[in-house]
């Protein structure tokens, strides 16, 4: 078994007790959390980077306001270690107001794997910034969710269907877009 001289960072997202809040409405991808977790799990037995983002909003209202103290909490199943690293933000990008790209490319990071909740907004944002950035970006889409949304007429997309275009987006410009077990089968097989 060889050992990748490189391996990218596990990029985890937000996934935090405040998106259990019914505020939020109709969500796709229940097996998210469950798909990041075998993520997790064989990136920290292979001991490789595992970076975590918390979002401490400043709107009040938001059930991930900095002050929510259940809110704010990562959710049991994928609770960091005390080695791993966690950068809090208070904006939809994971690189804003973060020292996440200098701590990148201090370890000389080259390649991350994005995770996390939610699709629309912190991992689509995150996703974005890592491509523009220049770091080799792969967004794993059963390890990500989205919410329902209403537009400015009031419409409401679903969830899958919000999901759907969001990846869509990001696929080719911004990021390879893959599944868990392409990436257990991509990396791990290469280790």
């Amino acid at each position: 078994m060889k050992t990748l001289v490189n391996p990218p960072v596990l990029l985890v997202l937000d996934v935090q007790k405040g998106f259990n809040d019914p505020s939020w409405g109709r969500r796709n991808n229940p097996n998210a959390e469950k798909n990041i977790l075998k993520l997790l799990t064989e990136w920290r037995t292979r001991g490789w980077e595992v970076i975590y983002s918390q979002h401490l909003s400043l709107l009040p209202k938001s059930p991930l306001h900095y002050q929510n103290k259940l809110g704010i909490e990562f959710m049991e199943i994928i609770k960091p270690l005390p080695q791993e690293m966690i950068f809090q933000k208070n904006v939809n990008s994971a690189f804003i107001g973060t020292k996440l790209e200098t701590y990148l490319r201090d370890q000389q990071i080259t390649s991350v794997i994005i995770t996390g909740l939610t699709t629309q907004h912190c991992v689509s944002t995150t996703t974005r910034m890592s491509g523009n950035l220049g770091f080799k970006t792969f967004l794993v889409e059963d390890a990500t969710a989205a919410f329902e949304i209403t537009d400015h007429n009031g419409t409401i997309f679903p969830p899958e269907e919000v999901h759907k275009h969001e990846i869509a987006n990001l696929h080719k410009e911004f990021a390879t877009i893959v599944k868990t077990e392409d990436v257990l089968d991509r990396f791990l097989g290469e280790s």
